[in-house]
């Protein structure tokens, strides 16, 4: 598509005196369709702050929270690229916005995997939970800083040779994001395995927990929010392999899709099924230390008699007692 014969300059540009060739889309981003993702975010972070402060998921509570408002802002730039598709400051921000904003759900989630085997029982996986969750928080974090770093390189670019490389750097940050969670599906897998072939040795002190509706439910939401975010993020890897212009940065539907409905459904199911409700308000008791498993078995063992003792005072309900460590 030609270039406006007028050749006013990108950043002067109105819908009524430059074509679509000079602005950032081949198409004029859809007010609706953001407005309604805005919308939901909001309400999801709303939720998310009054549920995390109500039960303590501080650690759950900050990825969700840093995800939300990166949501948030991305689609409320490009609400204002509807009015405006050739200012490059609202681009930019709804680019690296939404760019880097999963990698936050990511983490929340991957702090989900070490309070759920805790809730299982530690004898059962192969790593502690301590072992997870540090190397999967610091593949998200690799990857957030690949992802915000190449960002920055390119909207900071003068050139397309630069441009180019933050392109290059914020794909390498979201291929490493995709291997990472690609890799978190098969843990997830290898510890479901092995909790159903070794079914004598779960932790009988969080039975009760486990058999509710909730907790199961809350398990399948881990699912599909964790299937959402590694579908959107192999749909952003091919997406900006073709370049800010592309192909498919220029399908405003399939974006929408791909990279809009799949971050709303994980929201939704992270939100709607948050682990403060599905643990029954016993996320801190599922708790584990980062200063190494040898501390935290001292702890199980503490926590295996108490809750024989409250079993036995409530006629053989089994309940998961509190710890005193703090939440993460």
């Amino acid at each position: 598509m030609p270039r406006n014969a007028t050749q006013i300059p990108d950043d002067l540009c109105t819908l009524a005196t430059c074509t679509l060739a000079q602005a950032h889309f081949d198409y004029i981003p859809t007010l609706p369709g953001n407005a309604l993702y805005t919308a939901i975010f909001s309400l999801a972070i709303l939720l998310q702050l009054g549920l995390g402060i109500r039960y303590r998921t501080w650690g759950f509570l900050g990825g969700m929270f840093g995800g939300l408002v990166l949501e948030i802002i991305g689609y409320i730039s490009r609400i204002q690229l509807h009015f405006n598709p050739f200012d490059k400051n609202p681009f930019l921000i709804y680019l690296i916005c939404l760019t880097i904003a999963p990698a936050f759900f990511s983490a929340a989630i991957y702090l989900c995997l070490a309070r759920i085997i805790v809730v299982y029982g530690e004898n059962i996986s192969r790593f502690s939970p301590r072992f997870y969750t540090i190397t999967f928080i610091i593949c998200d974090f690799v990857a957030l800083c690949l992802q915000g770093g190449g960002g920055g390189i390119a909207s900071a670019a003068n050139d397309h040779a630069t441009t180019q490389t933050g392109i290059n750097i914020m794909i390498a940050g979201l291929g490493w994001q995709v291997a990472s969670i690609f890799l978190f599906m098969l843990c997830c897998g290898e510890f479901a395995w092995r909790v159903y072939q070794s079914q004598e040795e779960i932790d009988s002190g969080s039975q009760t927990l486990r058999r509710t509706w909730r907790f199961k439910i809350f398990l399948a939401a881990l699912g599909v929010a964790t299937l959402a975010v590694f579908i959107r993020s192999c749909f952003r890897v091919a997406e900006l392999s073709q370049g800010f212009h592309g192909p498919l940065a220029n399908q405003e539907v399939t974006y929408m899709i791909l990279e809009g409905a799949m971050i709303v459904i994980a929201s939704i199911a992270l939100t709607a099924c948050h682990p403060g409700l599905s643990f029954a308000g016993q996320w801190s008791a599922a708790n584990f230390t980062l200063k190494g498993r040898k501390k935290r078995t001292e702890g199980v063992a503490e926590e295996k008699v108490e809750s024989e003792r409250v079993s036995s005072d409530e006629g053989g309900i089994q309940t998961l007692p509190y710890n005193n460590v703090t939440a993460v």
